[in-house]
């Protein structure tokens, strides 16, 4: 289960107490707020690089939720990879002064755009399969982060500070690889 010539990237929010009821009177300083949809959130984001065979997660960055995915792009890659594949929130991450040479970045297509394709038309059925098999590829990066919210309950923040939080999602994450492995080892084991 060795890392391979690819790589998928995602982030997601991870709630942090709004609260100011406590001995300081304020919220956590490290902690932004950041809206997705419609919605706001305060707390922070846990930005991952996931092997794009496996689904194993071998990069882990924590970031106040006001920081955009594409900032962190690059710093997701291992750095032997040749491709790398992002939601439409990545938009540009091979553009970034940052960008890694020799890595082939996959990005979907943003939503509103993809809707308005005619399946009709070859060229655009074909623009849509292909968005579909980003989809299928990108779909890996998403285990990990349901592994820890439902399996393991991460969903608010611990405590205070993101070196502690982030602390604790390179802990979370690594008893997700075990988790995604764990009938693999247990075979190899048999």
């Amino acid at each position: 289960m060795l890392l391979r010539a690819g790589t998928v990237v995602d982030a997601t929010l991870i709630a942090a107490p709004s609260s100011t009821k406590n001995a300081s009177g304020e919220r956590d300083p490290q902690m932004k707020q950041s809206k997705k949809g419609n919605q706001w959130y305060f707390g922070m984001k846990a930005h991952i690089g996931v092997d794009a065979d496996f689904g194993l997660v071998h990069t882990v960055r924590g970031t106040a939720a006001s920081v955009g995915d594409v900032v962190e792009a690059n710093t997701l890659l291992h750095g032997e990879e040749t491709e790398a594949w992002g939601d439409a929130g990545y938009q540009g991450a091979n553009k970034r002064p940052d960008a890694k040479e020799g890595v082939r970045w996959n990005i979907a297509m943003r939503s509103g755009k993809r809707k308005l394709l005619d399946k009709n038309k070859p060229v655009e059925d074909l623009s849509d399969r292909l968005e579909r098999i980003k989809a299928s590829i990108r779909a890996k990066v998403e285990h990990p982060f349901r592994v820890i919210k439902r399996q393991f309950g991460h969903v608010k923040v611990r405590y205070r500070g993101l070196k502690k939080n982030t602390a604790q999602l390179h802990t979370l994450f690594a008893l997700s690889n075990l988790w995604r492995a764990r009938r693999t080892l247990m075979g190899a084991q048999a």
